[in-house]
């Protein structure tokens, strides 16, 4: 079997990619990568056909090119994923493969290729809906002369939570994953924590979110236990994990 593995531009990966996103029907974490040229990317060809491609990052810096994050086959062609992958990370010279767990063909490769494998976030999508409710509490857009108090963590969004005339928690959606999906963000002030402000603004954030023809979805920390139980109260649910492993050399 000929597979011929070439670094190519992005566009000709994009009819393939298209495949793939299709198949991976959920919010892809370093789907940026690819439009801001933080990414080299393979084509994967048998016989002049084109039938997968893979794409590789850096794992800790953006100058280098040392993690596999994404890869994708035409169906026919499963039946020699590992042979083909092997020659992705020949051609590539790869050290690390970074994917989601939800992604299920590069994560049988990370488990069948890789070691020292680990986690460092929680990926999020949409769960069920919420119906919380605190009296006093106003959620709106955020308005030019709202006073915002110092953020920490997040920016300070375009959506905020009043509470009488001081504004408690502000929040909103980043555009930067994968079509229709979206990713949401909050922030509570210090002194006004742990009284459901965060999950209230998560819960009124998504209702934005759809409004505005996105799908929301979220992130946190694997070991930030506070977002983690807020994101889930305020309607999210746990749709995978960031996974991490070093390529084993053959």
């Amino acid at each position: 079997m000929a597979i011929h593995i070439t670094k190519v531009s992005l566009n000709e990966i994009l009819p393939l990619r298209a495949l793939f996103l299709q198949e991976n029907n959920f919010q892809i974490r370093y789907n940026a990568c690819h439009e801001r040229g933080w990414s080299d990317s393979y084509l994967i060809q048998s016989n002049g056909i084109h039938i997968g491609y893979g794409s590789v990052k850096g794992k800790d810096d953006l100058l280098l090119r040392d993690a596999i994050f994404e890869f994708y086959l035409l169906p026919a062609w499963h039946g020699n994923t590992n042979f083909i992958f092997q020659q992705l990370i020949n051609a590539s010279n790869a050290m690390f493969i970074e994917c989601q767990s939800n992604s299920v063909l590069i994560t049988s490769m990370l488990y069948e290729f890789a070691a020292n494998i680990s986690s460092d976030v929680i990926l999020f999508a949409d769960g069920p809906v919420t119906t919380l409710d605190i009296p006093g509490a106003t959620f709106r857009e955020r308005q030019e002369d709202d006073k915002i108090f110092e953020h920490h963590s997040e920016p300070e969004g375009s959506h905020v939570l009043e509470v009488g005339d001081k504004v408690v928690a502000t929040g909103g959606f980043l555009l930067h994953y994968n079509k229709p999906f979206a990713d949401l963000y909050m922030e509570v002030r210090e002194d006004q924590r742990r009284k459901g402000y965060g999950s209230l603004l998560i819960q009124e954030v998504k209702k934005a979110c759809y409004e505005a023809g996105r799908i929301p979805a979220a992130r946190c920390g694997i070991s930030n236990k506070a977002s983690k139980a807020t994101l889930l109260k305020g309607g999210l649910k746990i749709a995978g994990y960031m996974l991490s492993g070093e390529i084993i050399p053959s």
